[in-house]
């Protein structure tokens, strides 16, 4: 079995769940509208953003790119603070009113986790209040599952994926080495990550990069429940 390992370690948005298009780029373009920020991304500029993990990194990156100076100001960037917690709020909405759920096979593969015996964890850049309003909105009301026995976000590192930083604390706070886990991933940023940190992993291919190819990958599917 492919993740016959102690933990599985999985990438949250477009690996749990198809969260990007159906849920933050809506929310994005809700908080602009809110804030009287004349942008309204479109799912192909969107696409190209989502190269860059983090969604306050994403908003001062397309700023930078339109000459929109204003935003990469002090007063600037407070004020896109304040629109991403916006677009996390607009996204928990989205959330509870359950337009979103786990990709198919999730629940199971948890399932069949916790029969083996084996931990899983989160590891992704998204932040903990995105996090838990999928745990709680998504995930939880699918099915009771045992909740992960790590959960690194974004505000728990200094760099984002592609950067090995997130998987390594994980590894540390669950106290075991690097072969002894295995990482659901569906981009290169995220693959890259773990790859660096050592640990091998499994693609899953997403909505937004799927037609990325991924070598180093030690297995690529199309949904979780291949791997069943």
């Amino acid at each position: 079995m492919v993740l016959d390992r102690a933990t599985v370690l999985f990438d949250v948005d477009g690996t749990i769940a198809e969260t990007e298009g159906d849920g933050h780029l809506h929310a994005f373009n809700q908080a602009f509208q809110e804030f009287e920020v004349p942008w309204t991304w479109s799912t192909e500029v969107y696409g190209e953003l989502l190269k860059i993990t983090g969604g306050f990194e994403r908003m001062m990156a397309y700023a930078q790119n339109i000459g929109a100076d204003w935003a990469l100001t002090e007063a600037g960037q407070a004020r896109f603070r304040s629109i991403h917690r916006c677009k996390n709020e607009r996204y928990a909405k989205r959330l509870e009113s359950g337009l979103i759920a786990p990709r198919a096979g999730f629940v199971d593969l948890i399932q069949k986790l916790q029969a083996q015996g084996q931990r899983w964890g989160v590891v992704t850049t998204t932040s903990a209040s995105n996090w838990q309003a999928l745990w709680r909105y998504a995930i939880t009301r699918s099915a009771p599952l045992p909740e992960p026995a790590v959960v690194i976000c974004g505000e728990d590192v200094i760099c984002k994926k592609p950067d090995p930083e997130a998987y390594v604390l994980a590894l540390h706070r669950l106290g075991i080495a690097a072969a002894d886990a295995i990482a659901i991933e569906d981009s290169r940023n995220g693959l890259i990550a773990a790859r660096a940190a050592g640990i091998e992993s499994v693609v899953v291919r997403s909505r937004f990069f799927g037609h990325q190819e991924f070598p180093e990958a030690r297995l690529v599917v199309n949904e979780l429940s291949e791997l069943l």
